[in-house]
């Protein structure tokens, strides 16, 4: 789906100014723009508008981590949003508005996430990234309070069923449950086998968790659960644990040190058994590691997004302008991630725009009217009913060191058998 650059009639004053390209304002500069007015209105061109929209600028925020454990998967992110926002303006803007996007580091730390949403809230009309299941927890409240449509970049199912929250693609538990097809299909795990899964605490891990638990009763198998830390970086014990319990597969659902540490030590420890990661639990650095030669044989991983190095058309061309503006960043599953949300909040803007209105419940609206949203970087999303995930359908990666993103598609987006049965259960 190609972003509609909407243009309307407009009534200017002599010599205004467009907004200037996109601005990153960083939490530790201190410097936060101030909202012109908090109050809904007709702007000159007889657009509604609210919160983070005058007749020049439409203003997006972001809350990600640019200091802290997720810091290569934030400025990946950002830069991809920034891509889309320049390429955008560059095409007129978005209902003949310039896009800006206004970006505050939490580094992972709930507290500053909390104040940073205050900062910018009054200013912005909608969250095209905030990173981390606790970061959204902790903000759910307010963004259901302030109508702000918001992006997470989080997949926990108990983020489903908020008006103004998106989950993109699938939510953790439909994952693993693809994950335990794929091993029953491919790894030879049958009736009566344990599989492990190393998870961390928090709804990332507990979601995961139901996934599997569900999807290895429904075919006969049970599941050896190893609650972590995210501060846990060496599972020696953990290894031990599942080698103890005989498991024939591992599930992990944590973070890349985390799956680095699992794959690495299960390899040297002669538990040589299939592992599947969570999509958060795999960068393309980790091939750059001792690791990388276990991962390459041992890891497969679960993805609602494609690899980066998929021969999807709409991956390619994104890819080749990502490196072309950052020679020197890799090219990661954020900025697909990124990039993919930022086309999306793009539709929904130029759709309220052409409703007649761009205020936060306007743009709810719109992306909410949207059963078939097709970016061309996955598989369509359908945004039309809050209880569902917006897509059931599940890619398999690989490791591969030589690959772009450091994976492969392995099996193409399905939805596993079961998924289905699972979310009409829940």
């Amino acid at each position: 789906m190609t972003t509609r650059h909407t243009r309307r009639p407009r009534v200017r004053a002599a010599g205004a100014v467009l907004a200037g390209t996109l601005a990153l304002l960083l939490a530790a500069t201190g410097c936060s723009s101030k909202a012109e007015g908090d109050g809904k209105g007709d702007a000159a061109d007889g657009v509604r508008t609210g919160p983070g929209v005058d007749d020049d600028t439409i203003k997006l925020g972001a809350l990600t981590d640019l200091t802290g454990p997720y810091a290569t998967l934030g400025k990946s992110i950002v830069q991809a949003q920034q891509m889309w926002a320049d390429e955008t303006n560059a095409e007129g803007g978005i209902c003949d508005r310039k896009v800006e996007i206004v970006v505050k580091d939490h580094g992972y730390d709930v507290q500053k996430a909390v104040t940073a949403y205050a900062d910018i809230a009054p200013d912005v009309v909608a969250l095209p990234q905030v990173i981390g299941s606790p970061v959204v927890a902790a903000l759910l409240d307010d963004i259901q309070r302030d109508k702000m449509l918001t992006f997470p970049q989080a997949w926990a199912a108990s983020l489903l069923g908020k008006d103004a929250v998106q989950v993109l693609g699938t939510t953790y538990d439909v994952d693993m449950i693809a994950a335990v097809d794929f091993l029953t299909r491919t790894k030879g795990l049958k009736k009566g086998d344990t599989i492990g899964h190393v998870y961390f605490e928090g709804d990332y891990g507990a979601n995961a968790l139901e996934g599997s638990t569900w999807a290895a009763e429904r075919a006969g198998m049970k599941v050896a659960g190893q609650k972590i830390q995210a501060t846990d970086t060496d599972l020696s014990a953990q290894v031990s644990a599942l080698r103890k319990q005989g498991v024939k597969a591992v599930l992990i659902s944590a973070g890349p040190a985390q799956t680095a540490s699992l794959v690495g030590v299960a390899a040297s420890r002669g538990l040589k058994v299939p592992v599947v990661s969570s999509a958060p639990g795999f960068a393309p650095q980790l091939m750059e590691t001792p690791a990388a030669p276990a991962l390459a044989a041992l890891l497969s991983v679960v993805s609602a997004a494609p690899a980066v190095s998929s021969d999807l058309p709409g991956v390619e061309k994104m890819v080749a302008s990502y490196k072309k503006k950052y020679p020197d960043s890799p090219v990661d599953s954020g900025v697909l991630s990124g990039y993919n949300a930022a086309k999306l909040i793009g539709e929904d803007l130029a759709k309220a725009c052409e409703a007649g209105g761009l205020t936060r419940e306007d743009v709810v609206k719109a992306h909410r009217s949207q059963s078939n949203a097709d970016t061309g970087l996955g598989t369509p999303q359908d945004f039309s009913d809050v209880n569902r995930p917006a897509s059931v359908e599940t890619y398999v990666l690989k490791p591969d060191a030589k690959a772009v993103g450091g994976v492969v598609n392995a099996e193409d987006a399905h939805t596993a058998p079961g998924v289905e049965d699972y979310l009409s259960s829940r």
